[in-house]
């Protein structure tokens, strides 16, 4: 008989655990929304009555986290979608695009405000803000810094790499409201020192563009199939060597889509092993991958018999 491959394939369950991601990921975001609406509004009128442009600046930032909100919604929403006849690999690529609109979002809100911010320092314009920016900023840091740690952990549980971009948004307000008080702080200490308003608007956009670009980069990388890393690779090989009776493993091929891993294997085993032990063992190897190493989604299994050699 002639021992052929057998073939083992599992997608995870769309109708509940992609269901239930997508319902976490949705709620964790609109309530980020509806923090964004409540901060919009007492950014803007700490800056505008609080005389401190590095403030309206932050305030500017806080809406396009609004916006990016509203993309991760849809993201989220089409990207969990189930496979179908014209998306054979599900529609997680969709996720990764809404990552990547989250980013590019952040990098062009950061040039703007560079930009008036130098606009600012060149031309020596200095600001004299008061306790009201202050607060502002103060207030700004508590709500996106709890923010952040809410959204980032729904990210990683539900395995969403749009619902972490947006975590990270989260967290760049914060920083940037860091740079506010300080700014804003300083020219109350010293009033002569005004200046650092611009400063600390200038250092809110470097903070700002950093976050942009690292999320920008990740999606990339998952756009044109990046592997993981050496380390996940490895946990992946040795799980599937763990199954009894895989004696080696071969073209171990991963991407990402969504956050959320797509593999193939090939594990080789006894020639002599009828299909039905073969499928067994692929029916294992398939299971340890899902159950033992997070985000695996996808897993298609190749079973190769080990050639025997005859003497002489």
């Amino acid at each position: 008989m002639v021992y052929g491959r057998v073939g083992s394939k599992k997608r995870l369950d769309t109708s509940r655990s992609d269901l239930e991601g997508m319902r976490a990921g949705q709620r964790v975001t609109w309530i980020g929304m509806a923090w964004n609406v409540f901060l919009i509004a007492c950014k803007f009128a700490a800056g505008i009555l609080g005389n401190s442009k590095a403030m309206v600046a932050d305030a500017v930032h806080s809406v396009s986290d609004f916006l990016t909100d509203a993309v991760v919604l849809v993201g989220l929403r089409m990207g969990r979608r189930a496979p179908d006849a014209n998306h054979h690999f599900g529609h997680g690529r969709i996720e990764t695009l809404a990552s990547l609109l989250v980013g590019g979002t952040l990098i062009l809100v950061a040039g703007l405000l560079a930009y008036g911010a130098l606009l600012h320092i060149r031309r020596g314009t200095a600001m004299h803000p008061n306790w009201m920016a202050f607060a502002g900023a103060l207030l700004s840091i508590i709500v996106k810094e709890a923010l952040y740690r809410y959204t980032a952990r729904v990210g990683r549980r539900i395995g969403s790499s749009a619902v972490e971009a947006n975590a990270w948004h989260h967290r760049s307000d914060a920083l940037s409201s860091v740079a506010v008080l300080v700014g804003v702080g300083g020219a109350l200490v010293n009033p002569a020192w005004g200046i650092l308003d611009a400063y600390a608007t200038l250092v809110v956009s470097l903070l700002i563009l950093k976050v942009g670009g690292s999320i920008c980069w990740n999606s990339i990388r998952e756009m044109v199939d990046t592997a993981p890393s050496p380390e996940i690779l490895d946990r992946m090989t040795q799980c599937s060597l763990n199954v009894r009776g895989v004696q080696r493993v071969h073209d171990l091929k991963v991407r990402s889509t969504g956050g959320r891993y797509q593999l193939q294997i090939h594990v080789v085993v006894d020639g002599s092993m009828s299909v039905a032990e073969g499928h067994r063992v692929a029916k294992e190897v398939e299971r340890c991958l899902l159950d033992e190493v997070e985000r695996v989604a996808e897993v298609t299994v190749h079973v190769d018999p080990l050639e025997q050699r005859t003497p002489g």
